[in-house]
């Protein structure tokens, strides 16, 4: 059985795979690499896949399947995956080597100690293109570092620091156990990914290492803006998933039932800014919708999320209203460099 297994969702990637997986390649024979080709048909993803897996047999592994999305790519990473530990590393990104040894050593020591370790927490750096100072986000005044908790050991989330799938290594058993599987032919389900597993999550460790390089800023990009609005209808599908996998405003453990609401928080008041940006009466009439949508789904979370300060400020009426909620947008955007 292999310590780590890392899914490498590719779609006509060859221009930029070779260095993530090149980057993932020091972790040897305990991490296996799972270059899963989702139907590229553009380019030699498939070629190279092939190549890595002649090259490093036993450890790269190369999987071919028809096109699924971004989300059949790590569900077929998922089913394929024999590491105790599942991480997903998208194929432009990738690792910054001296933090993998020590997130390898880390849960190296959780499998000899045979200490059950649901959910390891690193940073990840936002290699934001044309940018020289990176910005990075770290989890210290959420987590103890190098401490194992459950929820009621966390302390208080920021807001805009929320765990993503950059930043989360999750124990593969866990992961199959709680159902997940991701939705075909739809972006932005990484939100799914972090959040479904959530309530099953038991024990979390904080490693305050610099450890995944999120690279931002290719035009086609899926995290794009204008891409992103094009793509309305999916972050509201999205959305509207995470809605509905649990009543989170009964769930008995405090300190989760705030993070996962704080989560939801954030998904609405994407959706809201992006049909706000779009300018477009059919936008505006969908956001109009998903707000109708929570509250005939779960009034108590709608009057939470409606009118809570995120709630307000991208429903303010008016032009003028969505000014000022494009403004505020605009201030976020800047400080914490998404985008």
């Amino acid at each position: 059985m292999k310590l780590l297994s890392v899914a490498i969702p590719c779609y006509n990637s060859a221009a930029y795979m070779r260095h993530c997986i090149e980057s993932l390649l020091p972790g040897g024979d305990e991490v296996e690499i799972l270059i899963v080709d989702d139907g590229s048909t553009k380019d030699d993803t498939a070629e190279i896949a092939d190549e890595y897996e002649r090259r490093y047999p036993g450890i790269c592994r190369a999987i071919h399947q028809e096109n699924g999305g971004h989300g059949e790519a790590v569900n077929a990473g998922l089913r394929n995956a024999s590491g105790v530990f599942f991480k997903v590393v998208d194929s432009d990104d990738w690792v910054n080597e001296e933090a993998y040894r020590e997130v390898l050593k880390t849960l190296r020591k959780f499998c000899h100690d045979n200490v059950t370790l649901d959910m390891l927490i690193t940073n990840f750096v936002y290699e934001k293109q044309g940018v020289k100072r990176k910005k990075v986000m770290n989890y210290r005044t959420a987590i103890p570092k190098e401490e194992l908790i459950d929820w009621s050991g966390v302390k208080i989330f920021m807001l805009g620091q929320y765990i993503l799938m950059h930043s989360v290594i999750y124990r593969t058993e866990m992961l199959r156990e709680c159902g997940l599987e991701l939705p075909k032919h739809t972006f932005y389900v990484d939100n799914i990914f972090v959040y479904q597993p959530l309530p099953h999550v038991k024990s979390m460790y904080y490693l305050d290492v610099n450890f995944y390089r999120y690279f931002i800023g290719r035009e086609d990009q899926s995290v794009n803006e204008a891409v992103m609005i094009g793509r309305l209808d999916q972050q509201i599908r999205v959305t509207k998933l995470m809605l509905g996998y649990y009543d989170v405003m009964k769930m008995t453990n405090r300190k989760l039932r705030r993070y996962m609401i704080r989560y939801l928080e954030i998904m609405m008041t994407v959706s809201s800014i992006l049909a706000i940006r779009s300018e477009t009466e059919e936008n505006l009439a969908k956001k109009k919708e998903l707000w109708q949508y929570l509250k005939q789904k779960n009034l108590g979370l709608y009057i939470r999320l409606r009118w809570g300060f995120l709630g307000q400020g991208t429903n303010l009426p008016g032009k003028s209203g969505r000014k000022v909620s494009i403004a505020c947008y605009k201030i976020t955007q800047k400080f914490y460099g998404f985008n």
